[in-house]
């Protein structure tokens, strides 16, 4: 299975969803192709309800321990309770482009 898999299964089991996005933006970096090491999620979750952000963060890190440990090189977390999708417009932020690493 695949890493971008793994993530979705992952996220999917262990925390109540109303929508997960697992964006796998390795191409975007320096690494070679068909990678799977960097990664953005868009994760809406009712269990975000009257959480702030840091423990959101915590939470995903902890369902990707191994992955953070073992295959993940990069993650971007965009984390919300339903009610701030839906004033997003159901829209979450553009990675920004990488700079190699060494710049």
């Amino acid at each position: 299975m695949s890493v971008q898999n793994d993530i979705k299964n992952k996220l999917s089991d262990n925390l109540n969803m109303v929508y997960l996005d697992v964006v796998n933006e390795s191409d975007n970096h320096n690494v070679p192709a068909g990678s799977e090491s960097h990664f953005k999620l868009i994760l809406v979750s009712t269990d975000f309800d009257g959480k702030n952000l840091l423990t959101r963060h915590r939470m995903v890190n902890k369902i990707l321990e191994d992955e953070l440990k073992n295959k993940i090189h990069a993650l971007a977390i965009h984390a919300y309770t339903e009610k701030q999708w839906q004033e997003k417009n159901a829209v979450a932020p553009e990675s920004p482009p990488c700079l190699g690493g060494s710049k």
